[in-house]
C-alpha cells in the first residue's frame, strides 16, 4: 500500500492511461528531476485533457490553451512537433512565459471605463486593437485552406496580418483573402533571390518588409520536434521535397534555385542597406533584442523593429523577449515604433507588454492552435478572447486608450 503522499503511477497500456500517465508526470517531482518539460511531452501546464474534455465547438473554448489542446489532438506528430518546438532544452521558449509572472498589474478603483478603444495607428494604417498576426511558415501543414483561411479571419477581425517567406499559398492568393495587402516577412535566399521576394511583394502592394534577422540557418536543434518526427509514421514525400525542403513553398515558384543560399552568416548591416537601395517599402527589423543593435537600427534608418527571439526558436538564450523589450525600448527612444512577440498567450500578456512600451504585440502560436482546431473560425475566436482578456485588463487599471497603458499600470514582483 502507497504512502499517503505518494501518487499511484497509472497504466500506460491504454490511450486513456497514456493520458492518465502524462498528468501524473506533470505533477511528479521526477518531471523537474529529469529536466522535462509538460511542452516536451506535447501538453500545456493547464492541457493535459481525456478526449471527453476536448472542446468540439469554437464556442466551448474558455481561452487559447483550449485549442491548443485540440491542435495536439489533430495534428499528425511532426506538424505538432514543428509547431511546438523550441530549441535544445527549450529553455528560451519556456523563459517566454515565465517572464509575465515576474509583472503584475495594477488596478484603479472609480474609473469611468464605459468606453475603451484600443486602437492603434503604425505607419498610417489604423487598427482596432494591438494584436498582429506574426508570419508563421507553411500553414497548410496545420489546416487545408492555411495563410488564406488566416487571411480571411484577420479581415474580420480587422486585424494586421504578417505572411512568412515560406508560406504555402501564393502572395497574391493572400492579399485577395485579405482584402488589402499584408506585411510580407523575409528569409534572406541569396541576393538573387532576395531580390525576386523584395519585387514581387512590392509589386503586389506590400507595404511594409520584415527582415528576420535572428535566425542564422533554416534548420535550428530544434530538439523537440525531432523528438516527435520520429513518432510520425507517415510517407511525407508527397508533401516535402527530401533535396531543398521547398515543395509547395509558394514564394520561390519560378525562383532560380541554383543560386539560393540558405544560410544567413553572410545577413550584415550591408545587407540591411542594400534593401533600402531596392525598395521603397518601409523596412522592419525582426529579432532585435539589445539596446546596442536597437542603436544601429536608427543609423541605419531602419522604419521600426520587432523584438524577438523567434517565440524561443532562434537560439537557446534563456532571455525572453519580454525581458529584452525594455532596454530596446530606451535605446529607440519613440523615434520608429518597437512592437513585440514570443510567448503572448494572454490579454495581460499583451497589456504588460504595452505598459513596457511596446507598440503593438504579434501572436503566433495561438492562432494556429485555432487554425489548426477549426479553421479560420478557430482563428477569428482566438483573437476575439485576447481582444476581450486585453479589454478587461485595461478597464481593470483605468485606461481608456493604448496611451493610459504605461509603466505605471504595472508592478513587478
Amino acid at each position: 500500500m502507497p504512502f499517503p503522499s505518494q501518487k499511484r503511477v497509472p497504466d500506460i497500456d491504454s490511450g486513456t492511461g497514456r493520458r492518465e500517465f502524462l498528468k501524473f508526470l506533470v505533477g511528479s517531482p521526477l518531471l523537474a528531476t529529469f529536466g522535462l518539460s509538460p511542452e516536451l511531452l506535447g501538453q500545456s501546464n493547464a492541457q493535459l485533457l481525456t478526449n471527453n474534455e476536448l472542446i468540439t465547438a469554437v464556442g466551448d473554448a474558455l481561452n487559447v490553451f483550449d485549442f491548443e489542446a485540440l491542435a495536439r489532438e489533430k495534428l499528425p506528430p511532426a506538424h505538432w512537433g514543428y509547431l511546438a518546438s523550441g530549441v535544445e532544452d527549450d529553455a528560451t521558449l519556456r523563459a517566454n512565459r515565465d517572464a509575465f509572472k515576474n509583472y503584475h498589474l495594477r488596478p484603479r478603483r472609480l474609473v469611468d471605463v464605459s468606453h475603451v478603444d484600443m486602437s492603434h495607428t503604425l505607419y498610417g494604417d489604423t487598427w482596432e486593437s494591438p494584436i498582429f498576426l506574426c508570419p508563421v511558415a507553411s500553414q497548410k501543414a496545420f489546416h487545408p485552406e492555411g495563410e488564406i483561411a488566416v487571411a480571411r479571419a484577420a479581415k474580420a477581425q480587422k486585424h494586421l496580418q504578417l505572411l512568412s517567406t515560406v508560406t504555402t499559398s501564393p502572395l497574391e492568393d493572400v492579399n485577395a483573402a485579405r482584402g488589402m495587402p499584408v506585411w510580407f516577412q523575409l528569409y534572406t535566399q541569396g541576393w538573387e533571390i532576395t531580390q525576386s521576394f523584395v519585387r514581387r511583394a512590392e509589386a503586389d502592394g506590400c507595404p511594409v518588409l520584415i527582415l528576420t534577422v535572428d535566425q542564422l540557418l533554416p534548420s535550428q536543434n530544434s530538439e523537440t520536434g525531432f523528438r516527435f518526427k520520429r513518432l510520425d509514421t507517415r510517407n511525407c514525400i508527397e508533401c516535402h521535397d527530401p533535396n531543398d525542403g521547398l515543395k509547395n513553398k509558394r514564394m520561390f515558384d519560378g525562383a532560380n534555385l541554383q543560386v539560393r543560399n540558405p544560410a544567413r552568416d553572410y545577413l550584415t548591416w550591408d545587407l540591411v542597406d542594400k534593401l533600402r537601395g531596392i525598395t521603397d517599402m518601409k523596412i522592419v527589423l525582426k529579432g532585435i533584442v539589445t539596446h546596442e543593435d536597437a542603436r544601429l537600427c536608427l543609423e541605419h534608418g531602419v522604419d521600426g523593429v520587432i523584438v524577438s527571439n523567434h517565440g524561443g526558436r532562434a537560439q537557446e538564450s534563456g532571455w525572453a523577449a519580454l525581458d529584452s523589450l525594455p532596454e530596446v525600448v530606451e535605446a529607440i527612444g519613440g523615434k520608429i515604433p518597437v512592437m513585440v512577440d514570443s510567448g503572448f498567450r494572454r490579454g495581460t500578456d499583451i497589456f504588460k507588454a504595452l505598459a513596457l512600451g511596446a507598440t503593438a504585440v504579434g501572436i503566433g502560436r495561438p492562432y494556429v492552435w485555432g487554425l489548426a482546431a477549426f479553421g479560420q473560425e478557430g482563428v477569428e475566436r482566438v483573437l476575439e478572447m485576447l481582444r476581450l482578456e486585453l479589454k478587461l485588463a485595461m478597464m481593470s487599471t483605468g485606461a481608456r486608450t493604448l496611451d493610459d497603458i504605461g509603466p505605471q499600470t504595472i508592478g513587478k514582483f
